[in-house]
């Protein structure tokens, strides 16, 4: 019998949000990066009508030719009426060893696609349910690092029952005259604006409820950095080095074109030599919020740093970017680890992640049943 000798990884990506796009070129650049001498890889991409396309139609896409026609294609031969019809095409691949989501945004980061993994009882990378859903919500993320007095933006949350509640003199009041205005669980930019006056907060807020029906009004934080720091690991996460991003003053902010389409304008320094006591309360941060948020595998933390060196925990970035212009992967290298050992690292870590949770117990036994005894260690 012949022994199986690379572990097969079926690499998720594409979607329903407005990360689509993004998550295609990330997905390229991570199979790129995987040494092929060790892993076997299936492609399945999460169309924008949410099914799942085979292994031979995403390499088609991936390929360059047109998503719409080979789905089209594909989807003509599926039978819809099986309530099963949007992932079958995960039954081609009944060997895989390991799943590596790396669909942003919607279904992909908010604990959807997760629980999939889980009752398909295969390991995944990434964190599990109720933490991708805690972090993707910017609401929720802010409420535990709240708890665990970590230092964050503060913000109102606007819903479609009370936004008339919060007009723009009120808003000015409670945050100060400049704010910005994010949709709560959607990533990249989209949809946020950063507002000075009445006319740019009623605009603002209209667009944000287009995407979500919770939206965030936080305090802007005058100073001249985006700071990010790149954490690894699942029970002793590790920190890199930290980067930063500068935007021209002819721009707004850090958008959704200059993170994806082009960073011409935008200055990366990475990483970025900040004063030791600064970065020192960065890594901490962040390797704080990642425990408190119960993550697993990767995250990226952005922060704000204020004029006076202050720094605010801004968002958590569960399955961050892997483009050509992502930070994760590059603070990784920055920091010694090269792209191609990041992704063994990440794959390693959702097989530990899966045999931790393998050893629970979800029925009940008896207290003095002696085989029920676990010596397990959670691995590091």
């Amino acid at each position: 019998m012949e022994t199986k000798t690379k572990l097969h990884v079926g690499l998720l990506f594409g979607g329903n949000s407005s990360e689509h796009d993004v998550s295609k070129r990330s997905a390229h650049n991570i199979y790129d990066a995987m040494d092929k001498s060790r892993y076997d890889v299936s492609l399945f991409l999460l169309t924008r009508g949410g099914f799942v396309l085979s292994d031979a139609a995403s390499r088609r896409v991936f390929d360059g030719e047109d998503e719409a026609a080979v789905a089209t294609e594909e989807l003509s031969k599926v039978d819809r009426s099986n309530p099963l019809a949007p992932i079958w095409n995960l039954s081609q691949a009944k060997d895989i060893d390991v799943f590596f989501p790396i669909i942003h945004g919607n279904l992909g980061e908010d604990g959807t696609i997760q629980g999939l993994f889980r009752l398909l009882k295969k390991p995944f990378v990434g964190s599990g349910v109720l933490a991708s859903a805690v972090a993707f919500d910017k609401d929720m993320t802010k409420q535990v690092l709240t708890t665990h007095g970590i230092r964050n933006t503060k913000y109102l949350v606007l819903t479609p029952n009370n936004r008339d509640r919060y007009d723009y003199e009120t808003v000015q009041e409670k945050l100060g005259t400049n704010v910005f205005i994010k949709p709560a669980n959607q990533g990249s930019s989209v949809g946020i604006h950063k507002a000075s006056n009445a006319k740019e907060y009623i605009e603002g807020i209209s667009d944000a409820f287009r995407y979500d029906y919770k939206v965030l009004v936080e305090q802007t934080i005058d100073g001249p950095e985006e700071v990010e720091i790149s954490i690894l690991g699942n029970e002793e996460p590790k920190a890199s080095r930290l980067g930063a991003i500068r935007v021209p003053k002819s721009d707004v902010f850090y958008d959704y074109n200059n993170k994806f389409v082009d960073a011409s304008g935008v200055t990366f320094e990475v990483p970025v030599e900040l004063p030791a006591d600064l970065t020192a309360e960065i890594t901490s941060m962040g390797l704080e919020a990642y425990k408190a948020l119960g993550l697993k595998g990767m995250a990226r933390i952005d922060y704000l740093v204020s004029k006076d060196g202050v720094p605010y925990i801004g968002e958590v970035n569960t399955l961050p970017g892997f483009t050509n212009i992502s930070l994760y992967p590059q603070l990784w290298q920055a920091t010694g680890i090269s792209y191609t050992d990041l992704i063994d690292k990440l794959i390693g870590l959702a097989q530990d992640e899966f045999e931790v949770q393998d050893e629970l117990a979800y029925d009940f036994i008896p207290l003095d049943d002696n085989s029920a005894a676990s010596t397990f260690k959670p691995k590091k």
